[in-house]
């Protein structure tokens, strides 16, 4: 049994940590903590817990006297883990970062998105990128492990197999949608019901920070731009890829399939007719799945690749503890079986 402690947990991802790993059958939930409701319990946060564990909030500070656990999960904002991350290696054997501050190598790039110095600069090379389907003989042994953002999950996996296997280069443009809880529990005015609701508010018409995850991934200039919409639920990301001479229909479904035939969370939707011919985030809700597919243009130039998840779970929490059962060992599939809800 592995004891697990959730940093931040009063979140919307901290909630989901929670969720996946109460129902977990190898994990112990010992702490969570949140400094704003510290001694309140945590079923107050997330009613979808009542009934399923008695556990109330500590303060950050009790992860310093507290005994050690196994795994560290931190949701906590952006910007604020690099400081202490030394004191969380000193805390728990492993340690996973679902915040920004490790996902990228270059500190150069850290300050342009982030607009602020890196202050553990010298820990970027021994984090591992906690996206499974590329990283995972790496994860079996990484004790520092940092969880891709959801935009940034939902556009490599739709991207990197057309790349991977030399069917495309050059800029890669990405639009993508998010729905409200991407914003977090704090998000402010701009995400009160009155606004938002009918809203298609573009938030980011350049360079949103999960372009340089795809970019670092892919070696090739990406080009991103996010909008909010009405969902509360799902990332959709849709990728324009220009296709080397000759690649036709056939190569790039080869592709894909060869790249996650063996996946158990990425399924290859890319179908002719029907209601679902490709990826839609709001059959995903609650799932670990990451749904990618494509379409071609008929003069054969480029390529439309398509990415759906839950920002929650495979953007987030539910990708965290898939890193944490290939790094302990456990089934992949452990405490994520949920495969969604339709109607939704």
């Amino acid at each position: 049994m592995l004891t697990v402690a959730v940093a931040g947990a009063s979140g919307y991802i901290g909630g989901e940590l929670l969720r996946i790993l109460l129902g977990h059958p190898d994990t112990h939930v010992a702490l969570a903590t949140s400094d704003s409701l510290a001694g309140k319990r945590v079923d107050g946060a997330h009613p979808n817990l009542r009934g399923r564990t008695d556990l109330v909030f500590a303060p950050h500070d009790a992860l310093d006297t507290g005994p050690s656990p196994d795994v560290l999960f931190l949701a906590m904002p952006h910007t604020k883990t690099m400081a202490r991350m030394r004191d969380y290696q000193r805390t728990a054997g492993t340690v996973i970062d679902l915040s920004g501050d490790f996902r990228l190598g270059s500190t150069e790039a850290y300050r342009r998105y982030y607009g602020v110095d890196h202050e553990a600069s010298d820990l970027l090379p021994h984090f591992v990128t906690g996206l499974p389907e590329y990283h995972r003989e790496r994860l079996r042994e990484a004790d520092l492990i940092s969880v891709p953002g959801c935009m940034a999950t939902a556009g490599m996996l739709a991207t990197v197999p057309a790349v991977e296997a030399g069917l495309a280069g050059g800029e890669v443009l990405v639009d993508a949608r998010t729905g409200s809880s991407g914003s977090g529990v704090t998000a402010g005015p701009s995400n009160l019901h009155a606004e938002r609701s009918g809203a298609m508010r573009l938030f980011a018409p350049t360079e949103h920070r999960h372009e340089a995850e795809i970019a670092q991934a892919l070696g090739l200039p990406v080009r991103m731009n996010a909008t909010g919409v009405e969902a509360v639920r799902g990332v959709q990301v849709v990728c324009r890829l220009s296709l080397h001479e000759g690649v036709d229909e056939a190569r790039l479904r080869r592709a894909y399939t060869k790249a996650y035939e063996a996946e158990p969370f990425v399924r290859v939707v890319a179908r002719k007719r029907g209601d679902h011919r490709l990826p839609e985030p709001k059959i995903l809700s609650g799932s670990n799945y990451c749904d990618v597919g494509f379409a071609l243009a008929r003069d054969g130039t480029h390529a439309v690749a398509v990415g759906a998840l839950d920002n929650l779970v495979k953007g987030g929490a539910g990708n965290a503890v898939q890193c944490m059962n290939i790094r302990f060992g456990c089934p992949e599939r452990t405490g994520l079986e949920f495969p969604g809800l339709h109607p939704n």
